[in-house]
């Protein structure tokens, strides 16, 4: 655990806390640093409340022992109206890059996830040159809804993350009329869906360990393998020919 309080966290029952045990899933001091998640939201609303459950779930990886960083989306270009080199779509691939989890939470919006959230998602290349820089990252989902509790979006960002070559943890969270669940300050109440996203960040912390020093292995793949790195350059980045 890390330094941070758990009166910071008025929500946890403290004595329930479990140290992550990084000499279970990273066995023989291959700890170099403290897992690198990034979190994304997709909402920029004032109140937006997808932020506002990414704050929650940034404050308790921070518990768990990992370093984080939230991507705010205020003044990201859509997909293809601005080159590459846009400020905000080069400080998100540098976050991305810089990350070795992510965390991704998006508004329901007719039955979807937001705009907002799939530019973010779509100016992330699947290559960058020729490294990938999602491959073997790990990532846990989250939306929220106006109305009932719906899966519809989780569903669609986890299709995604399957795309970006990520590994995507099983657990997940959803947080039905949101509007009810944040106070004033913008906390999020005691509930069981509170729990549920620090079950949600626990294991995706737990992943993050077991699988970042052994990611380039796990994704090691034949077909790569017979390529050289300009040949797969050319295939990926199809666009520049």
């Amino acid at each position: 655990m890390s330094d941070v309080k758990t009166d910071a966290l008025p929500n946890l029952a403290a004595d329930c806390i479990a140290p992550i045990k990084t000499d279970v899933l990273a066995p023989g001091g291959q700890i170099t640093h403290q897992p690198r998640i990034l979190l994304m939201y997709g909402s920029l609303r004032e109140r937006s409340f997808s932020r506002l459950a990414v704050e929650e779930a940034g404050r308790l990886l921070e518990l768990m022992g990992a370093e984080t960083r939230i991507f705010h989306a205020h003044g990201l270009p859509l997909p293809d109206d601005a080159e590459a080199d846009h400020p905000k779509v080069a400080e998100l691939r540098e976050l991305v890059t810089w990350s070795e989890g992510m965390v991704w939470c998006s508004p329901e919006r007719h039955g979807a996830m937001t705009a907002v959230m799939k530019a973010q998602i779509d100016w992330i290349p699947l290559a960058l040159g020729a490294v990938r820089p999602t491959q073997g990252k790990t990532l846990a989902l989250m939306q929220v809804s106006g109305g009932s509790q719906s899966f519809n979006t989780l569903n669609q960002m986890r299709v995604l993350g399957r795309w970006m070559r990520m590994i995507t943890i099983p657990n997940q969270s959803s947080i039905p009329k949101a509007f009810l669940e944040f106070d004033e300050a913008g906390r999020m109440k005691p509930s069981g869906l509170y729990d549920r996203i620090v079950d949600v960040m626990e294991e995706l912390v737990k992943f993050t360990w077991l699988t970042r020093e052994h990611a380039d292995y796990l994704v090691d793949r034949y077909s790569e393998r017979k390529e050289t790195a300009e040949e797969l350059m050319a295939r990926v980045n199809q666009a520049a020919l």
